[in-house]
């Protein structure tokens, strides 16, 4: 199964942007890491561009 979700820890701030704008509630995010729930994540792109540092990337043919 390829991931729909990625998230680049070296670039994240940990900001949770990303989990407050999600429309299904997939991401969680903790201190040390931002969490998706692959059977909730609709691969829409919010997340992706919600984040200020461009930590997110979204594999849309991860459907």
């Amino acid at each position: 199964m390829v991931e729909k979700f990625k998230v680049d820890i070296s670039k994240c701030i940990y900001c949770a942007g990303c989990v407050s704008v999600c429309p299904t509630a997939a991401l969680t995010l903790n201190e040390t890491r931002v969490y998706c729930d692959e059977g909730k994540c609709v691969a829409c792109g919010v997340c992706e561009k919600a984040c200020p540092v461009n930590a997110i990337r979204i594999n849309k043919g991860g459907k």
